[in-house]
């Protein structure tokens, strides 16, 4: 027994720091991506955006289409500068772990000798926004009120009780916290608290800083100068009107027939969540990150290139800098800067060609969903798309996290395509979208005077060759928002009282 010194030699699996910065790049969306690119080319002086550059293969307008038959990935300009003799090399990004293996004392590989002339075409142009110029957000309900304040408030101290309010109130425009709670947070009395909140519900949207649902309607018809005793009667059991019970409201309130359906008509008018008119903190509508439209007997499937920016080297401050670099750290810091500009336009280039590579089979595989509709929607798994590209798994869902694409159906999130499968009398299976849309449609069809009951869906799904249970279909409905027979039939009923 004593120490001992012993040499070995192993070789293990690392994440290079590169590999590290290409699987997050592949995860995030297009807007995310900006962000990033922008803190790149902060932190970098060889990057910048701009610059003129020809449009990449696969643009919707005037290009060559990226078909199901034969999906051109491989023409980026950045393939002709990384140097011949290596184009095989750039292929579309898969990021199995098990092809990262690398020699601690080798070194990060080989991927950075590319040639330090790059440049990707990634986005935009000359008519699009800059990068500093998109993400902004609507305003939002808490801005919105603010921007009122100064306007109706007496004080300046009911004014800052009357801001603590405002951001307290949720996203819907309700204040759900107690105002005794509010008094103890902020040792005032319960008067100026009263005070404060008067004025917040006094702002426009009406209804905004109501505790309850009650209290919303209340405020909207005293705004339309509707609400006498009777509407105030109605609007105090709308739990008897979301059970039905009109005969017992229209005695209670003493009113007619018409007279009670001109009440619930002006009832329906009222918005009992007026403070989703506004943004909240995401903000702005989903921005497709992945274009489809049809082609002849094929589909032309491009990149939207007005969501990012377009990142370039900058050869001419290069040359500048390397000229004035007297001594080793200097020329080490710029090669290693250098190193990391081309790797990040590579990386950005792998990026593009592999979500074109996966959302080609998507449109493959679903080709039934977009050219009839989602009923034609079928199971599809990660590991099914996953194996017929070639790539691993784990690939295929960070292409289809948080990436939209946009059809003539609409936009989707790409991971809406991937569903479970559900058994039918064919034996081929059917997606669960396509079962919810099935469900969907018999309850639209439903007469008023025959609601359609659990079993009943069950037995004219069967006749459509969907075989399922009634819990499933009990869930698939409530999954699709839509109520049980009972509450259906009460709300039908309420709508057919003008």
């Amino acid at each position: 027994m004593g120490p001992r010194l012993d040499l070995r030699q192993t070789q293990s699996l690392v994440m290079t720091p590169q590999l590290q910065q290409a699987i997050k790049l592949l995860a995030l969306s297009n807007l995310e991506v900006e962000t990033f690119i922008g803190d790149a080319v902060a932190a970098n002086p060889l990057l910048e955006v701009g610059g003129e550059a020809p449009e990449p293969a696969g643009a919707m307008d005037g290009s060559p289409d990226l078909d199901l038959r034969s999906t051109s990935l491989e023409s980026s300009r950045v393939d002709q500068l990384i140097g011949e003799g290596r184009a095989a090399d750039d292929r579309p990004l898969d990021l199995d772990p098990a092809a990262a293996v690398v020699d601690r004392d080798t070194g990060d590989g080989a991927m950075l000798d590319a040639a330090w002339g790059g440049e990707l075409r990634i986005g935009g142009g000359e008519e699009g926004p800059g990068i500093d110029e998109r993400g902004g957000h609507g305003e939002t309900l808490i801005e919105h009120l603010e921007a009122q304040l100064g306007l109706v408030a007496p004080d300046a101290r009911i004014e800052a009780i009357a801001r603590y309010l405002i951001g307290l109130l949720d996203d819907a425009g309700y204040l759900p916290v107690p105002l005794r709670e509010v008094c103890d947070d902020l040792g005032i009395a319960l008067a100026e608290v009263e005070a404060a909140l008067a004025v917040v519900q006094s702002l426009e949207p009406t209804g905004v800083g109501a505790r309850g649902l009650s209290e919303c309607i209340a405020l909207q018809a005293r705004e339309a100068d509707r609400y006498d005793p009777c509407m105030a009667r109605l609007i105090d059991n709308l739990d008897l009107v979301a059970r039905g019970e009109f005969a017992r409201l229209r005695k209670m309130c003493a009113v007619d027939d018409e007279d009670f359906a001109d009440m619930l008509a002006e009832l329906r008018g009222y918005d009992p969540k007026p403070g989703l008119q506004f943004g909240g903190e995401s903000g702005g509508a989903v921005t497709p990150d992945i274009l489809i439209e049809p082609s002849g007997e094929g589909w032309k499937i491009a990149l939207n290139e007005t969501t990012l920016p377009r990142l370039v080297v900058n050869r001419s401050y290069y040359v500048e800098l390397r000229g004035s670099c007297g001594d080793k750290a200097s020329r080490g810091w710029l090669s290693e800067k250098l190193a990391d500009a081309n790797w990040l336009i590579k990386a950005l280039d792998q990026r593009q060609k592999t979500i074109l590579k996966v959302a080609s089979e998507l449109v493959k595989q679903q080709e039934g969903f977009f050219r009839h509709g989602v009923s034609h929607l079928k199971p599809l798994t990660l590991r099914t798309v996953a194996e017929a590209i070639g790539m691993h798994e784990s690939t295929v869902s960070r292409v289809t996290s948080a990436k939209y694409l946009l059809c003539s159906r609409g936009t989707f999130e790409l991971k809406y395509f991937f569903t479970s499968g559900i058994s039918t009398a064919g034996g081929e299976g059917a997606s669960a979208e396509a079962v919810k849309s099935a469900i969907r449609k018999l309850i639209d069809a439903e007469s008023p005077k025959a609601i359609l009951s659990d079993d009943s869906l069950v037995d004219l799904l069967k006749a459509q060759g969907f075989d399922l249970a009634r819990r499933t279909v009990a869930k698939y409905r409530e999954a699709i928002g839509l109520g049980s027979s009972v509450q259906r039939r009460r709300q039908k009923a309420i709508a057919a009282i003008r």
